[in-house]
């Protein structure tokens, strides 16, 4: 049992770490401004809008002086989960 729960976690972890690299590109692309028909942009684009437009919600300050800080508290959020399970495990 222990083996199937390290193997789980090691699986969220490497699916946190791939979500974490396609928040960090969504962040680079709203500074670059890609063409919004490219096939890459709008999935990455689908993949977090849903995620920043749930924190813009629920946590309406993060979004001050047309700066966005949605992506930010997404990555520490994540970062934090990530350490959580990782040291459940240990």
């Amino acid at each position: 049992m222990s083996a199937f729960i390290y193997a789980l976690v090691m699986l969220i972890h490497t699916m946190i770490s791939v979500y974490i690299i396609v928040v960090f590109i969504s962040a680079v692309l709203s500074f670059v401004r890609p063409d919004p028909r490219n096939t890459l942009v709008q999935v990455v684009y689908r993949l977090t809008e849903p995620v920043f437009d749930f924190i813009r919600q629920k946590m309406p300050f993060v979004v001050f002086s047309g700066v966005d800080l949605s992506p930010l508290v997404i990555l520490f959020g994540l970062q934090f989960i990530d350490n959580f399970l990782s040291r459940l495990v240990v």
